[in-house]
């Protein structure tokens, strides 16, 4: 199963050395159990017509908004999104479908750094807008236009594919 796992450029680097994605000291996720975007039946049922490509594009887009979140709990971070897209077994993954969140999944199990099939990342020139959504993000959820507009800008640049042998590049 495909899963786009959130992340950052501090946390990717941190992978890299641990080998793995997830089950890290200091994650917020539970041992173990790391949140992820897949074509869910809750994604599928939240779009009334989309092929697989379309929707796999929306768990992608669920997955950069949960970078943003990533970045804007660890300011020092640099502001670029950042998706690893990952094959997952699907025994381990569970639905954890949520109101704003059709596609977010649980995985139960660390993610070796050689089952990933790439990363999406935002470019450099996307920084500012990347760093203002990241601060807007609370409040866009609270239904401010002028914050949504911020995430919006953000989530206008298109995330840049990086084969994984281009992962360490990317952690530098």
């Amino acid at each position: 199963m495909r899963v786009f796992l959130p992340s950052t450029l501090p946390a990717l680097a941190e992978a890299l050395r641990a080998g793995q994605v997830g089950s890290s000291v200091g994650s917020s996720a539970d041992p173990g159990q790391q949140p992820g975007y897949a074509v869910t039946p809750a994604l599928r049922e939240a779009y009334a017509s989309g092929d697989d490509e379309e929707l796999e594009y929306a768990a992608l887009t669920e997955a950069g908004r949960a970078s943003l979140r990533m970045l804007a709990a660890n300011p020092a971070a640099p502001p670029r999104r950042v998706v690893l897209a990952a094959e997952i077994p699907a025994d381990q993954v569970k639905l954890d479908a949520r109101d704003r969140e059709p596609a977010r999944v649980l995985v139960t199990a660390a993610i070796p750094i050689d089952t990933l099939a790439s990363a999406h990342v935002d470019d450099t020139v996307a920084a500012q807008d990347v760093r203002a959504a990241a601060e807007a993000l609370d409040a866009a959820d609270s239904g401010d236009e002028d914050a949504r507009f911020a995430v919006d800008g953000a989530e206008g640049h298109e995330l840049g594919w990086y084969a994984s042998q281009e992962l360490s590049y990317l952690a530098e």
